[in-house]
């Protein structure tokens, strides 16, 4: 679909992946009502996971933002599978849950998430901003170094 937010993405450069199949027994979202769970997106690109390592060991601040801005990539195309392929009929990003792979003496892991905060307020405005959590973890899937979730509203 070639709506507002699909011109925003276009005048951002930004593209978006293909929507990552589940890798456990789950679906990659639920809606209920005027509300979309996305579940949780790693940093890969079309399968190919990368940021692989922990904050405070091998991945650095600015390319932990860089895997939680991926991982914003990839909610943004499960979102729009959710809508039906027309980010327009999203009325807002209510919430995003931030993991990062970090050792125990890292404690920066708001700074990471916001790659993916500052990803949702560049293509939704206003609309983007949202509450948040961000948790530090000894381990996730693949070994990577930041999973997202989210929770959006329809319009």
């Amino acid at each position: 679909m070639s709506g507002r937010i699909e011109a925003r993405l276009k005048e951002l450069g930004i593209e978006l992946p293909a929507p990552a199949a589940p890798i456990a027994n789950y679906v990659p979202f639920t809606v209920s009502g005027r509300l979309v769970f996305i579940a949780g997106q790693i940093c890969q690109w079309n399968g190919e996971r990368r940021f692989v390592g922990q904050l405070g060991r091998q991945i650095s601040i600015a390319d932990g933002q860089q895997a939680a801005r991926l991982c914003g990539l990839n909610i943004l195309a499960q979102l729009r599978a959710a809508a039906g392929g027309d980010l327009d009929k999203v009325g807002r990003c209510l919430r995003l849950g931030g993991f990062v792979n970090c050792t125990a003496e890292f404690t920066d892991m708001p700074q990471v998430v916001n790659g993916a905060s500052d990803l949702m307020v560049e293509v939704f405005g206003d609309k983007g901003r949202h509450a948040r959590a961000a948790v530090g973890s000894s381990s996730l899937p693949g070994g990577v170094a930041v999973e997202v979730e989210a929770t959006f509203e329809l319009a």
